[in-house]
């Protein structure tokens, strides 16, 4: 069983931004991404629509041989976490906003969430805001289409720089002093986000703190190595198109195929 893959599965590919990490602690485990491209974004779809997509994924990740899984969506850990525990036997690493950490390093008392709609909205969220963060002031932005344009037309594309405009302002105006990176899409524009809050401010992603989780489950399961640092890249997309969008968000050419769960 050690020697069978991680699978790595996000709407789309912010993802890569959580994969680069796990290589990078974990270089010899093989990774399986799946890129769900077809239903991109998930920002905007209905809860019970994400529990089931998300389950029916995880399952036939499982049954395809991989021996972890990690959900490299927030949106998708906000919406189907719980249900795919529930439903998958392998071990689960979810994701979720570096809220608590955020809390802890303000210093100013005023930390930022950028993130999607679905996820401020989660009961997971609230239930984060409530356990690690009533002692400080939250300004939680909504990024809608941020991801989407990130994925289409890059990051330093003038759309979204348009958009950071809009979500970055609100943050800056707070003082705020920490900002969570709540999507795995952000941390490709974190230069740009930078740019837009006083020097100083601290940019969080959760990347480098789930690749530590998911080490310490392989080796509590005795699944640790095994592999060979291969990559496999799926979507249920149109393979062509991922292929240019893996290339310039990656940095290198990727194979892609199609899969469906």
């Amino acid at each position: 069983m050690s020697s069978q893959p991680v699978a790595v599965f996000d709407s789309g590919l912010g993802g890569l931004t959580v994969l680069r990490a796990l290589r990078a602690r974990l270089p010899h485990e093989d990774y399986f991404y799946f890129a769900d491209t077809r239903f991109l974004p998930y920002g905007d779809k209905p809860e019970v629509f994400l529990r089931e997509r998300g389950v029916a994924i995880a399952q036939a990740l499982a049954q395809r041989g991989a021996k972890a899984l990690v959900v490299a969506c927030n949106t998708a850990t906000a919406a189907a976490a719980e249900a795919i525990r529930a439903a998958t036997p392998i071990p689960i690493v979810a994701l979720e906003p570096g809220v608590k950490p955020a809390a802890g390093l303000t210093q100013s008392g005023v930390i930022g969430v950028l993130a999607t709609t679905r996820t401020l909205h989660s009961e997971r969220f609230q239930r984060l805001i409530g356990n690690h963060a009533n002692h400080v002031r939250v300004v939680a932005q909504p990024c809608s289409g941020l991801a989407d344009a990130i994925e289409s037309e890059g990051p330093t594309s003038s759309r979204v720089e348009a958009l950071l405009d809009t979500f970055v302002a609100p943050l800056a105006a707070a003082g705020a002093d920490v900002v969570v990176l709540g999507c795995t899409h952000y941390p490709w524009v974190r230069e740009g986000i930078a740019r837009r809050m006083p020097a100083g401010t601290v940019l969080l992603d959760t990347g480098e703190a789930v690749a530590r989780q998911l080490e310490r489950l392989l080796a509590a399961g005795n699944l640790l190595g095994g592999g060979h640092g291969r990559l496999a890249v799926h979507t249920s997309g149109a393979p062509q198109q991922v292929t240019a969008t893996v290339h310039r968000l990656w940095g290198e050419k990727l194979p892609v195929e199609h899969w469906e769960p």
